[in-house]
């Protein structure tokens, strides 16, 4: 029977085994490289958020002072949220949502602009520090 021995060099076993390490070696720099850029998209993407809520914020300020703004600005009232103010005409009070750019209406905010559109919306009297009852109307009752 014939024995065929195949011997490798000393040196081309680590010239292999260098090569399969820097194979492994570039693999872990694109896998923590793609890791880091999707990091900075994240921070992109949170400060780009957090710049639009400060905009939208100093809007919801300003905007009753407006010249587009549709009545007297003196009675308008922030309310902070779900609903950002009430606006008080001689004829009518309004809930007032105001949006800057392309932002859209919140869950609780439809909730609320649904409510109205129903005609769910009614008014309480509440006496601090009084025996009397509180009084509620619910004119869709």
């Amino acid at each position: 029977m014939i024995e065929l021995a195949l011997t490798v060099p000393e040196e081309l076993a680590w010239i292999a085994a260098g090569l399969v390490a820097l194979g492994w070696l570039g693999l872990y720099l694109a896998w923590r490289s793609r890791r880091e850029i999707k990091a900075q998209l994240r921070e992109a993407r949170s400060a780009k958020r957090s710049q639009s809520v400060r905009y939208g914020q100093m809007s919801e300020e300003f905007a009753p002072w407006m010249a587009e703004w549709p009545f007297d600005p003196e009675g308008f009232r922030s309310l902070g949220g779900p609903i950002d103010g009430v606006q008080f005409t001689d004829e009518a009070v309004y809930l007032v949502e105001i949006k800057a750019a392309d932002s859209r209406l919140s869950a609780d905010q439809r909730e609320v602009r649904e409510l109205v559109r129903e005609g769910r919306v009614g008014w309480l009297t509440f006496r601090v520090g009084d025996e009397h009852p509180v009084a509620y109307e619910e004119p869709w009752r």
